[in-house]
């Protein structure tokens, strides 16, 4: 905390400076209020202690020409002269707060303190908003992105509603609440349920919640999702996992756009933006039996698809960089580089968890990584199901690396066919006979060649 003291009195300023700094405070003063002026123009402090009587332009005036230089710097009125239409003008011009002398040494602490854990508070929120913001972002230029974008641009001002499809992992929820940001709805509640996670006892009450006493178990009256979304959006996760039995009463409410708490008597009218998402294909799910087709007609008003990731690989390199630096930002790590070719082995590999899997790949390197640099090797021995031939392709050093160019060449010629041999050895795990025919060359010659760079091998 930077303190500055703006008093005309030089006991106040003293006492005041020594107070603070005995407490912990960076603290400075000023007997004027145009000197103070100059020096928060040049310099950051958290708050200002302003005396109203002043020489030259007084308190008030100073705070008024505060408010245009420095107005999220924190004031504190202090006067001799205090009254409450004082407080009030002062308040009005942005004053945090108002102190009348003599000034109680323990109450001006307070004061500080409460405004330091206020300021610490609200460094909290914006750091914790930047950390959440950075997960909601839709990260990418593919020809597939811009096509989803331009859905939703389309679909969110709308009231009708919409049903999301794409595989697990490919970011649905995200979809939904770009949605909801960009809709009409976007100051009022976006909430989520996910219908595969609940209970099938249990959903109905979640869904429109339930009177005390309705069941055993239910000690208390619950609020559903339908009323806490209310007048906002409403995301109804993996609906293809929804039992038939709820269906039809999820069905019935939406026809009626009014439903009743378990164990209730009178019906609730709602407004809601209704949002659906799965990774079913409810097509086929209705052929089987396990979805009704009247429900989906309702739900899929307009269809949005989410595209795997496998099918947008272009956006691979700028989702890299964007989980690396919400993960260092989330784990208070330095930010964290990655080479280039590190992110080759990302491109090949097909991504079956989508960008779920890439997130979860990218906070483990973030962590288990000790360099800053994040390199191909620590990328390639952390992705799965990817086989040993291709990690060894990436992992060992290359044959022809550009150090023997000084030699003769006879001498080049045998490093490049050692290294070669040895490389080799090991794909075919130490068989001569499967190296022999893999290097189309004569077994006794390949015998002599391993012997020579001492390569042994196994029979």
């Amino acid at each position: 905390m930077r303190i500055l003291i703006v008093d005309d009195a030089p006991n106040i300023r003293t006492s005041l400076k020594s107070l603070l700094e005995d407490n912990g405070y960076d603290t400075f003063t000023s007997e004027t209020g145009e000197k103070a002026l100059k020096i928060v123009s040049e310099e950051h402090f958290d708050l200002m202690l302003l005396d109203v009587k002043l020489p030259g332009i007084d308190g008030l005036q100073t705070l008024a020409k505060l408010q245009q230089v420095r107005p999220q710097l924190k004031v504190i009125m202090i006067s001799g002269h205090a009254d409450l239409e004082m407080a009030v003008k002062a308040t009005r011009l942005g004053a945090y707060n108002f102190l009348e002398k003599p000034l109680n040494p323990e109450k001006v602490l307070l004061e500080v303190k409460n405004l330091k854990d206020r300021k610490q508070m609200e460094n909290e929120v914006v750091n914790l908003k930047k950390i959440v913001d950075l997960d909601y972002r839709m990260i990418g230029t593919s020809s597939a992105m811009q096509q989803l974008r331009d859905d939703i641009e389309r679909a969110a001002p709308s009231e009708s509603r919409i049903l999301i499809r794409g595989e697990n992992g490919t970011g649905k929820e995200l979809v939904a609440r770009e949605i909801h940001q960009r809709s009409f709805r976007a100051n009022k509640p976006f909430i989520k349920v996910n219908c595969a996670a609940i209970p099938k006892e249990l959903i109905e009450s979640e869904l429109f919640g339930h009177e005390k006493g309705s069941f055993t178990g239910a000690i208390k009256k619950k609020i559903g999702v339908f009323e806490e979304a209310n007048d906002g959006s409403l995301l109804l996760d993996e609906i293809g996992d929804m039992s038939l039995e709820t269906q039809a009463k999820l069905l019935r409410v939406l026809q009626e756009n009014e439903f009743m708490r378990v164990g209730g008597i009178s019906l609730i009218r709602f407004n809601i933006r209704i949002i659906s998402a799965t990774n079913k294909d409810l097509h086929q799910e209705i052929k089987a039996g396990h979805f009704r087709e009247d429900l989906y007609f309702r739900l899929n008003v307009i269809p949005i698809r989410v595209p795997p990731l496998r099918k947008r690989k272009e956006d691979i390199p700028l989702l890299v960089r964007h989980f690396l630096d919400a993960y260092c930002q989330k784990n208070e790590k330095k930010i964290k580089e990655i080479d280039d070719d590190a992110l080759q082995p990302f491109m090949e590999y097909d991504w079956p968890g989508n960008i779920r899997e890439l997130k979860n790949l990218i906070e483990r390197l973030v962590i288990m990584t000790e360099s800053d640099h994040i390199s191909c090797r620590d990328v390639v021995s952390t992705l799965p199901e990817i086989s040993n031939a291709v990690k060894m392709e990436y992992l060992e050093e290359p044959i022809m690396t550009g150090d023997d160019s000084h030699l003769p060449l006879r001498e080049q010629i045998e490093n490049f066919e050692k290294k070669l041999l040895r490389r080799e050895f090991a794909h075919v795990n130490g068989n001569v006979t499967h190296l022999a025919e893999k290097l189309k060359t004569d077994r006794a010659n390949l015998h002599r060649k391993l012997k020579k760079y001492g390569i042994k091998a196994s029979y």
